[in-house]
């Protein structure tokens, strides 16, 4: 049978195509008194975000006019930014006086579900992206895969799942307890002792659907052991890390505290430095050598040093290296970026309470880095460590639409950061309080 064409009278034709036109022009329209792109030397005065599909589709100067469809957000009285990124945080935890008893009494989804809380408010701080550097029964990967299914609300998560330790290393999930529970956990655990081992522990990661990996280098604070700055890996063992690492796409972040440990963990190949308090010249000067970033969370070091002024906070093993370590933390990263390292902001949230991680910015301005790079550590540096610059970390056409708020100015007052007004993430709105 032929095709018999259908004759449409002409105004009927006329309205279905305006119609076709209106949907496919249609787009949320972002008025932003001041643009930050996270590329960019300065910010931008008056500026539309063409957001549209979850996509950023065009930046234009001006204020675009709204045509048929489209949705407007005023944003003229604020700064408009990239979607946050915090490089250190434990979603799935956060630190208390009852935290070593809770390794005892808290199941699985009790862990999940407290993340799924702790999630949304990293959120609605204004961090749409997150690299979660180490929890208990794999929580990270089941959050992230819970948020990602649009099940719970929360940042884009790179998780690690369980970090990596050495027998009685930091990250040993059986520190402090008693012998007759301790057993004896091995690489599946994220414990090991031996490059073979270390290669076991990798693969096991993969295995649980990691994104990222992490070691524990040396000692630290907040383990029930005496010592937070001994190295706790071979360099050996490291390079295994690393070299499996490679293998499955992974980065490897080092938790170090003690200058040897940092040094042995950037000779073996890491991609970050996590901390690095005590760490030396030779250090620094090894870390702009070899590419390797830094991660300071200055957040984490102030916060356990003013809990460690509470009488019975800590174990009594823990409090005096709180103590010593938030007045150390400021001290090196001074140095770190007066000497050039390369710096990514992260805080160890999970330590420090969830939501608060924009008070790194104000840390990290006081000791000398400017307004703009700290906002840039947290924005298009992290995305470019990651590898997907392409596509996240900044203002531009064809990026993710991740875009937050805060009023005011953060290059003259940069606790602005701290009251963040609009969240949007992969182009949907989280969070909206202009105005309040």
């Amino acid at each position: 049978m032929k095709n018999i064409p259908v004759l449409v009278p002409t105004w009927i034709a006329g309205l279905m195509a305006s119609s076709i036109a209106s949907v496919s022009v249609a787009a949320t329209l972002i008025h932003a008194g001041h643009l930050i792109d996270g590329v960019g030397a300065q910010a931008e005065a008056e500026v539309t975000i063409v957001v549209d599909a979850g996509t950023i589709k065009a930046v234009e100067k001006g204020y675009r006019a709204a045509t048929t469809g489209d949705t407007v957000i005023e944003l003229k009285d604020a700064t408009v930014m990239p979607g946050l990124w915090d490089m250190h945080v434990h979603l799935t935890s956060e630190y208390n006086k009852n935290a070593q008893l809770q390794g005892f009494t808290l199941n699985e989804g009790d862990v999940v579900l407290e993340g799924a809380l702790f999630a949304e408010r990293t959120l609605n701080a204004g961090f749409t992206t997150v690299r979660d550097l180490g929890s208990a029964f794999n929580a990270s990967i089941t959050l992230r895969n819970a948020i990602n299914k649009g099940i719970a609300k929360g940042p884009r998560i790179f998780a690690c799942g369980k970090a990596i330790a050495t027998t009685g290393g930091h990250a040993d999930p059986t520190n402090g307890w008693a012998q007759r529970l301790m057993g004896e956990p091995g690489p599946r655990d994220g414990v090991i002792n031996g490059p073979f081992e270390a290669a076991e522990a990798v693969r096991q990661r993969y295995k649980d659907g990691a994104d990222t990996i992490k070691i524990t280098a040396t000692g630290g604070v907040l383990s029930v052991a005496k010592n937070g700055l001994n190295p706790q890996f071979t360099e050996d063992e490291v390079r295994a890390v690393v070299t499996i690492a490679r293998d499955y796409g992974f980065k490897v972040a080092a938790h170090a505290h003690g200058p040897e440990g940092v040094k042995r963990a950037i000779r073996g190949g890491v991609d970050s430095i996590e901390h690095g308090t005590f760490m030396d010249d030779e250090a620094m000067r090894l870390m702009k050598e070899k590419g390797t970033y830094y991660v300071p969370t200055l957040s984490a070091g102030r916060w356990v040093a003013e809990r460690a002024e509470e009488e019975g906070f800590f174990p009594a093993l823990v409090r005096p290296k709180a103590a010593a370590i938030g007045p150390q933390l400021k001290y090196t990263f001074a140095k770190a970026y007066k000497t050039g390292i390369k710096i990514m902001f992260g805080t160890d949230t999970g330590v420090s309470a969830h939501g608060d991680n924009a008070k790194e910015f104000r840390y990290m301005v006081d000791a000398g880095m400017p307004a703009l790079e700290a906002i840039k550590a947290a924005t298009i540096v992290p995305a470019r460590f990651m590898d997907v610059a392409d596509r996240m970390g900044s203002i531009e056409a064809g990026k993710v639409a991740d875009i937050v708020a805060v009023p005011g100015d953060p290059l003259r007052d940069i606790t602005v950061m701290e009251h963040v007004r609009f969240v949007m993430k992969d182009g949907k709105v989280y969070k909206d309080v202009r105005g309040q």
